[in-house]
């Protein structure tokens, strides 16, 4: 899910500014890549300026950013520039890491034991364009409630947090992905995601969403979308939503996220 984790207050400007990507205090990033920035996720690939560490200087080069929160509660900036070469995680072995590498699976889940004997469930990933392995805790992955207005059920929840295909009753396929700048694919252009915080619904509308992995899709079936989705559009707009900026919308009683 996408909910927002970040504060545009809490956005660190001055480094933002430092690295060309923003001026003045005035963001200059697309909406998309705000909205990836504020619910934790990396950006698309951004072309970051002024770059300096260890007595290097790099003019330019191109990165993925993301937020953190730090030991002090800070939100901290983090770069994820293109690697030469993925540094493999210890308990990846090569053939596992060569089938994410040249794309052949989508993900892997791996069962680890941390120095203190917990298990830890982990979904790995493989992003192509900064050749990186990303490793997300199965565990904190948030699972929608309902999708297009259908309740997921409890083994649905499971398949999406273990990073694996979800049908829903209208046919929409979806799954998550954390090398995906929405943190969502699916077979269709957009779906609405929900769940339930504090006993109320929130909701997020994805659009623009890219393909599942490695499937094709028929641009004309990709934008037909289920009845079921168009009625909770429908039933957000005839509620009213406050515009609160330009990428959350706020009603009384729901929290909407586009």
């Amino acid at each position: 899910m996408d909910l927002i984790r970040f504060k545009e207050s809490e956005l660190p400007m001055k480094d933002l500014e430092i690295l060309g990507l923003a001026v003045d205090g005035q963001l200059r990033l697309k909406p998309d890549d705000l909205r990836s920035l504020l619910s934790g996720r990396r950006t698309s690939m951004l072309q970051l300026q002024n770059l300096r560490a260890e007595n290097i200087k790099i003019k330019a080069m191109d990165a993925k950013i993301s937020l953190t929160t730090g030991k002090d509660g800070s939100t901290d900036l983090l770069i994820h520039p293109v690697y030469r070469k993925p540094a493999t995680p210890d308990f990846l072995d090569d053939h596992e890491a060569e089938l994410l590498e040249k794309g052949e699976v989508a993900n892997l889940q791996k069962l680890v034991t941390d120095n203190k004997g917990n298990k830890q469930e982990l979904l790995v990933e493989y992003d192509p364009e900064t050749h990186e392995f990303i490793v997300s805790d199965s565990e904190k992955i948030l699972a929608p409630d309902m999708v297009n207005g259908e309740f997921l059920t409890p083994a649905q929840k499971e398949k999406y947090r273990k990073g694996k295909e979800v049908e829903v009753a209208d046919h929409t396929k979806f799954s998550y992905s954390a090398v995906d700048a929405k943190g969502i694919r699916s077979d269709k252009v957009a779906l609405i995601a929900s769940v339930l915080i504090d006993g109320g619904l929130s909701y997020v509308a994805y659009k623009g969403l890219n393909a599942l992995f490695n499937q094709k899709r028929d641009p004309a079936e990709a934008e037909k979308l289920s009845p079921g989705y168009h009625k909770v559009v429908a039933d957000m707009e005839a509620e009213n939503p406050v515009l609160d900026n330009s990428h959350i919308q706020v009603d009384a009683r729901r929290r909407v996220f586009r």
